[in-house]
């Protein structure tokens, strides 16, 4: 069996290409999930961002860096609220900060790249001390 997998959004624009094992591999069917897959349940593999290489296409991904373009930022002014392990990974390998809150779904998934792992957001209160921690230790660094 190769470690290499190559693949492409739907239109063809961007190309990718994988190698190794995926670190994770699984189904979700989250209200964002839904949303972006237009499906009742999203099937995902994730792979660090050292073994993704775009092939084709570069100039068409952007995804998390239009958010920092729209606000008029650099990526690495915004701190990028996740929470998915996939979300965190493309958040920082957009160069940007990034929490993760952990809720009942997702609580198992590795997020060794966040910058800080919080509890699920309790009632929709974002904890501001564990932000500022991010933000000022990252601005310092």
């Amino acid at each position: 069996m190769t470690d290499k997998h190559t693949g492409s959004c739907f239109c063809g624009a961007v190309e990718i290409e994988v190698s190794g094992a995926p670190e994770a591999m699984g189904y979700c069917h989250c209200g964002s999930c839904r949303s972006w897959s237009a499906g009742p349940v999203n099937a995902f593999s994730l792979w660090k961002p050292d073994s993704v290489r775009v092939t084709s296409g570069a100039e068409h991904v952007a995804t998390y860096t239009k958010a920092a373009e729209l606000c008029g930022l650099k990526p690495d002014q915004i701190l990028f609220v996740a929470n998915h392990a996939f979300d965190c990974i493309g958040a920082k390998a957009a160069g940007m900060r990034c929490i993760v809150t952990i809720s009942s779904y997702t609580g198992e998934e590795d997020f060794s790249l966040a910058d800080r792992v919080v509890p699920d957001l309790d009632g929709g209160n974002v904890d501001i001390p564990a932000c500022r921690v991010v933000i000022e230790g990252s601005a310092a660094a």
